[in-house]
């Protein structure tokens, strides 16, 4: 492992602290660059996405992805995981802890807000920061590519009725411009880019691709970094005022994560699936789609309410729980001798 991402968590830290820090200093900055932004979708954050998942869309193989196919059991754990668990578990863990464990600190109205607004990232699988994730765990870059595609397929019909059921809403209407302008942003332009330069420099020697992802890999670190500054400091001025309050929306939300990963963990167990693709999915469930969570949030409950503010405290926790997660994973994945029956991460050539 190179200076990166040996000290990964280091860096992340580091990067959460000069976000808050610049973001009280020069919160004028911030709001210009939190201003750069086109249905819900920031721009700028959207470069450093790509500047992270690049290098992984260059390694994808379309050869091998067609043979996702004859080994579906990863892709099953994480359809099950992420539409018939994860959005029903976010919604049981904001009733428990503000209905009952935070209820003499917080008025029923927040309540009820801040529960909306967990469920809203519930329902809403990650799209882009999956690739970031299955790269640090050595994920196979082409299922990680078919699970993010077949979850943006289930998430355009399946988000707005489990929602609406789970809110107790007649009627939820999704923000198609900020699904399809983040699916088209995070995945299929770093994906038409991936694939040409890969073709590019498969036809330059056999080694080119692997030379030249090693150069990106970095920059792909940076863009981390730079994304957690961001998001950090656009927030800075909420973190500061009101402390208490998202460290109570924090408290479910890293207990879910933490639980999905779990189960998607025993779940892969159970399946034998090999590191590559185990590794992502049970990372898969744990991400969440913040854009689309955040638009509809803003839409129903309006820009200042508490479900607002619980998806903006979902973007908050993702990144340094996810980065345990990797640790967890990587750290199975090469030490773990399972008993008999059980997935042996290290066999990443095993088929599942």
């Amino acid at each position: 492992m190179g200076l990166f991402e040996r000290y990964l968590t280091v860096w992340v830290a580091l990067g959460i602290l000069a976000g808050v820090g610049l973001g009280l200093v020069t919160p004028e900055a911030f709001q210009v660059i939190a201003g750069v932004e086109v249905a819900h979708v920031n721009l700028v954050v959207a470069v450093f996405i790509w500047v992270m998942i690049y290098p992984m869309m260059i390694q994808i193989d379309w050869h091998a992805v067609r043979e996702v196919g004859t080994k579906p059991r990863g892709l099953v754990l994480t359809l099950v995981v992420n539409w018939l668990i994860k959005p029903f578990t976010m919604a049981a863990l904001g009733v428990l802890f503000f209905q009952y464990v935070f209820a003499p600190w917080v008025d029923p109205q927040s309540a009820s807000e801040y529960i909306a607004g967990m469920i809203l990232l519930g329902v809403a699988p990650c799209t882009a920061m999956v690739f970031v994730w299955s790269q640090l765990v050595k994920g196979d870059a082409n299922y990680t590519l078919v699970q993010v595609s077949v979850n943006d397929i289930i998430m355009v019909f399946a988000f707005a009725p489990i929602a609406a059921f789970l809110l107790g809403v007649t009627n939820i209407t999704v923000p198609w411009e900020t699904l399809v302008l983040s699916t088209v942003l995070y995945v299929v332009l770093p994906l038409l880019a991936g694939m040409g330069t890969r073709h590019a420099l498969e036809r330059r020697s056999s080694h080119a691709v692997a030379d030249f992802v090693a150069t990106l890999k970095p920059w792909s670190i940076v863009g981390l970094i730079a994304t957690v500054v961001l998001l950090f400091g656009f927030q800075a001025g909420t973190i500061v005022a009101q402390p208490l309050v998202i460290a109570m929306i924090a408290v479910p939300l890293v207990v879910q994560s933490y639980g999905i990963f779990a189960i998607g963990l025993i779940g892969a167990r159970l399946l034998k699936l090999p590191h590559n693709v185990a590794g992502p999915a049970c990372l898969i469930g744990t991400s969440n789609f913040f854009e689309l969570a955040v638009a509809v949030a803003i839409s129903l409950f309006g820009l200042n309410s508490g479900a607002a503010l619980a998806t903006v405290v979902g973007v908050l926790v993702e990144v340094p729980v996810m980065l345990s997660l990797v640790a967890i994973v990587n750290r199975i994945g090469q030490g773990s001798v399972p008993a008999a029956g059980q997935m042996n991460l290290n066999e990443k050539g095993a088929r599942p």
